[in-house]
């Protein structure tokens, strides 16, 4: 899903959603299509119940 729908789905800002992104570049939760990030929807589930407490 885009990072605009991410941010809808799971009720956080783009601009949040951007900044840990640019933080965990790497991240299993990101598909990289050419230089946009698609949000892996299960594997971005488990990264925020496993490593953010609160967003």
């Amino acid at each position: 899903m885009s990072v605009q729908e991410a941010a809808k789905y799971f009720h956080i800002g783009d601009k949040k959603l951007r900044k840990l992104i640019d933080e965990n570049p790497d991240a299993d939760f990101i598909l990289w299509n050419g230089s946009r990030p698609q949000i892996k929807r299960r594997v971005f589930e488990q990264f925020v119940d496993e490593k953010l407490s609160a967003i």
